[in-house]
C-alpha cells in the first residue's frame, strides 16, 4: 500500500511537468542575430543659420533668448548706428538749403523770362536762370537719394530670424557694440536629426535606410532610420545622420546612445523565461529519449525578437534539440 501510494504521488508531480512540456516545446533552429556597435549621436538641426548684424552699432532691443520659437522674418533685435542720425540730418539740412536756392532761382527765372517778353533781357541770361534751376532740381534729388540710402541702412539696423526654428544660441547681449556680420542669434530649423561620428573602420558596415536603435532620456528604446553618410573622413571618423520620428530637442547637442547594426550571424535563442539558474549555473531543459532533463548551458546577450526577450545559447545547446519551459 506504501509503495502504491508513493508511484501515485510521483506521477502526479511528473505529469503536469510532462504536459507543460509537450505545450510550450521548442525545436532549436540557429537564427539570424545582428551585432550591435554602441555610439553616442548628438542631437543637431537639420538647417542652423546666423541672423547676423548688417551694420555697425549698439544693440537696443533682443528679443529672444536660447529656446524661443521664433518665424522667419520676426524681428529678434535691433542695432542703432548714431552716426547714420547725424548723417541723415545732415542730409535734411542740404535739401532745405538747397530747396531755398531752388525758389530763389525760380524767382529769377519767372522775372528774366517777363524781361524778355518785354525785350529788355536776352535768351541767353533766360538760359542761364533756367539751367542753374535745374541744377538746384539736380542736387535736390541727389540728396535726397542719399537720404534713401541712410534710412536704407537704418533699416539694416532690424535684425530678423531668417527661418522658423529654435534660437539655439545667443552670443551678444543688450547695449553691446557688435560689427556689421557678427551673429546676433543662431536659428535651428527644418525639423532635428542624430548626428553620428563612427570609426572608419566600421564606415563599409554602414548603409542607408538602417535601421538603427536609439536609448531615449528615459531608457525607452526608440527606432530611426540612417538617412545619409558623409563621403569625408576627419580624425577617423565618418559622419552619419539618423532621423529618428518625435525627437526630443529640447536640448540641442544632447547626446543619446545609439546602436549600430554592424554584421549578421547566426546563433541559437532561447526564451529567457526558459533558463533557470541554480547554484551559479544556468540550465535548459531539454526533451530527449522520452524524457526530460536538464542540461547546463552558457547563456550570451539578450535579443528581443516579436517583443519577446530571448537569450544567446552560447554552448549547452545543438540545432535539433528540444527545450521546454521550466515547470511552475
Amino acid at each position: 500500500m506504501r509503495l502504491k501510494l508513493l508511484t501515485l504521488a510521483f506521477a502526479a508531480l511528473i505529469l503536469p511537468g510532462a504536459a507543460l512540456a509537450q505545450e510550450g516545446a521548442i525545436t532549436i533552429e540557429p537564427q539570424a542575430v545582428t551585432d550591435w556597435k554602441s555610439v553616442y549621436g548628438q542631437v543637431e538641426a537639420k538647417n542652423t543659420i546666423a541672423a547676423r548684424a548688417r551694420i555697425s552699432g549698439t544693440i537696443t532691443e533682443l528679443d529672444v533668448t536660447e529656446g524661443d520659437e521664433v518665424k522667419a522674418g520676426e524681428q529678434i533685435g535691433k542695432i542703432v548706428d548714431q552716426t547714420i542720425e547725424y548723417q541723415i540730418g545732415a542730409v535734411d539740412a542740404q535739401i532745405a538749403a538747397l530747396e531755398a536756392q531752388l525758389e530763389n532761382a525760380k524767382t529769377e527765372l519767372k522775372r528774366g523770362q517777363e524781361l524778355m517778353a518785354r525785350g529788355v533781357s536776352t535768351t541767353q541770361n533766360v538760359d542761364q536762370l533756367q539751367t542753374q534751376v535745374n541744377v538746384y532740381e539736380g542736387q535736390i534729388a541727389a540728396q535726397k537719394a542719399q537720404r534713401k540710402v541712410y534710412v536704407q541702412q537704418q533699416d539694416f539696423g532690424t535684425v530678423t530670424a531668417p527661418i522658423d526654428g529654435k534660437v539655439v544660441s545667443v552670443p551678444v547681449t543688450k547695449d553691446a557694440v557688435v560689427m556689421g556680420g557678427e551673429t546676433i542669434a543662431s536659428i535651428g530649423g527644418g525639423g532635428f536629426f542624430l548626428r553620428l561620428s563612427v570609426p572608419e573602420r566600421h564606415a563599409d558596415t554602414l548603409k542607408t535606410g538602417d535601421t538603427i536603435m536609439i536609448t531615449g532620456p528615459e531608457g525607452q528604446e526608440i527606432e530611426g532610420k540612417l538617412a545619409k553618410i558623409y563621403p569625408l573622413i576627419e580624425g577617423g571618423r565618418v559622419q552619419a545622420d539618423v532621423e529618428v520620428p518625435d525627437l526630443d530637442s529640447r536640448f540641442v547637442a544632447a547626446r543619446l546612445l545609439v546602436k549600430l547594426p554592424m554584421s549578421e550571424r547566426k546563433a541559437i535563442l532561447v526564451p529567457a523565461s526558459y533558463i533557470l539558474t541554480r547554484s551559479g549555473l544556468d540550465f535548459v531543459r531539454v526533451k530527449e529519449d522520452g524524457g526530460v532533463y536538464e542540461r547546463t548551458v552558457v547563456p550570451g546577450v539578450h535579443v528581443s525578437r516579436d517583443g519577446q526577450d530571448m537569450v544567446e545559447i552560447l554552448t549547452g545547446l545543438t540545432p535539433g534539440d528540444v527545450v521546454v519551459p521550466n515547470e511552475q
